[in-house]
């Protein structure tokens, strides 16, 4: 008895139609999406979707690479923060659990190095799974921490459906005694 193969991939003709292909699937994801992923949702090669990708950014398409895979920029909400915090390296979780319990998404982590300027890593965490998959790769891997490079100081960009929302993170960061003012 053969055993009859599932369809994995959908394989569209040529790259044009791949890219395009890749740009749905990127629109309709509620969550970032692997190289790995879209590879075998589209029948192809890792390295030919990060290729792919390259080209979309090339033609303007705002596509950012998180630790958890690929995201479409979406317009940003209305409100927009920019926090200066310091806290250890084992303190991080701590922090990011405090913001994304209060409704506050924390997208990306910058430094000012001291050869290299403004460095700056897309987070782009907003629940408790998130924090979880972040600090399970950052133990996994034993990758350390931008702010590991500045003694634990370095910004955050937050966002959130309202300023009071905002307001509400930097208290509970002052709380904490994470908040450099």
């Amino acid at each position: 008895m053969a055993l009859r193969k599932q369809p994995i991939a959908e394989r569209p003709a040529g790259p044009e139609a791949r890219r395009a292909r890749l740009l749905e699937l990127l629109q309709a994801a509620d969550r970032p999406l692997t190289g790995t992923e879209l590879a075998r949702r589209l029948g192809a090669s890792r390295q030919l979707i990060v290729q792919d990708i390259a080209v979309l950014r090339a033609a303007g398409v705002e596509i950012l690479a998180t630790p958890r895979g690929y995201l479409l920029l979406r317009a940003h909400p209305a409100h927009r923060t920019l926090v200066a915090v310091r806290h250890t390296p084992e303190q991080t979780e701590d922090e990011l659990t405090l913001l994304v319990d209060l409704g506050v998404k924390v997208v990306d982590v910058i430094v000012e190095h001291p050869i290299y300027g403004e460095l700056r890593g897309s987070l782009h965490v907003a629940s408790r799974e998130d924090v979880r998959q972040f600090i399970e790769a950052v133990r996994r891997t034993g990758a350390r921490l931008l702010s590991e490079l500045t003694e634990g100081l370095h910004l955050h960009t937050l966002e959130a459906r309202s300023p009071e929302l905002l307001a509400r993170a930097r208290e509970a960061l002052r709380q904490r005694g994470y908040l450099v003012e």
